[in-house]
């Protein structure tokens, strides 16, 4: 299903754009991936194994994460735990295989994510596709803001541009 939607994306993309562009560590600002990362973390997955030992939690089979109006989707998902202070409190979570992040209008796919909650930052890596609108981008590397919206994509950035022509 990852792999359609990663194509239909591309050939949609490809298709409907005159202009395409490359650079090195492109930044951008994207609305709708502002977000409040102080929401509760709610996941769904076929699958639950609990490690007492390390702090740990490993999610895996059509693995659904959502916090407020964002959605993360994955095979497999380890959930690390904060050490010390407040129990059960989450760390991070690193996601792998066919990861989709979804919200608003925005959505970005990509082979794994790191989503580091303190800091509210996703770190995607991989064969990065992002869309928003109309608009396609595709890297190697992205790092998004969830604070500010702000997404810093680097690693062989195109980007398709809309001219405003038919």
């Amino acid at each position: 299903m990852f792999i359609q939607l990663r194509m239909v994306l591309v050939a949609l993309a490809l298709v409907s754009v005159p202009a395409l562009g490359t650079a090195q560590g492109t930044q951008i600002t994207f609305g709708g991936l502002k977000h409040d990362t102080t929401q509760p973390v709610e996941v769904s997955s076929d699958q639950l194994q609990i490690n007492q030992a390390d702090g740990s939690a490993v999610f895996t089979g059509n693995v659904v994460i959502g916090q407020g109006t964002m959605r993360l989707s994955a095979g497999r998902v380890v959930v690390v735990y904060a050490q010390g202070g407040s129990a059960g409190r989450i760390s991070k979570m690193h996601a792998t295989g066919g990861v989709v992040l979804v919200n608003g209008d925005e959505a970005a796919e990509a082979n794994e994510a790191i989503y580091s909650i303190d800091n509210g930052n996703i770190v995607m890596t991989g064969n990065v596709i992002l869309t928003q609108g109309q608009s396609a981008l595709a890297s190697n590397r992205m790092t998004v803001n969830l604070k500010t919206g702000q997404a810093t994509l680097d690693g062989r950035v195109k980007t398709i541009l809309q001219t405003g022509g038919n």
